[in-house]
């Protein structure tokens, strides 16, 4: 069941990644609703995904301990 959030979860946020306001909402939905570990690999995802996109690094911060 973890897998299925996480995968829907990087889904929502690739298809809202047009709008940084919209992305930093939709993180904070997943910050609230992911485990742990899953945290873990969305940092990770979120570094490799917010390469080339200079406007979403500011959301960044909200995963940042």
């Amino acid at each position: 069941m973890s897998k299925i959030m996480f995968d829907y979860t990087k889904s929502v946020l690739e298809r809202v990644s047009f709008d940084p306001i919209l992305f930093c909402k939709e993180l904070e939905k997943a910050i609230r609703t992911l485990l742990p570990f899953e945290m873990e690999e969305l940092r990770e995802w979120l570094f490799n995904f917010t390469s080339e996109k200079p406007e979403l690094k500011q959301c960044l911060l909200i995963v940042n301990p």
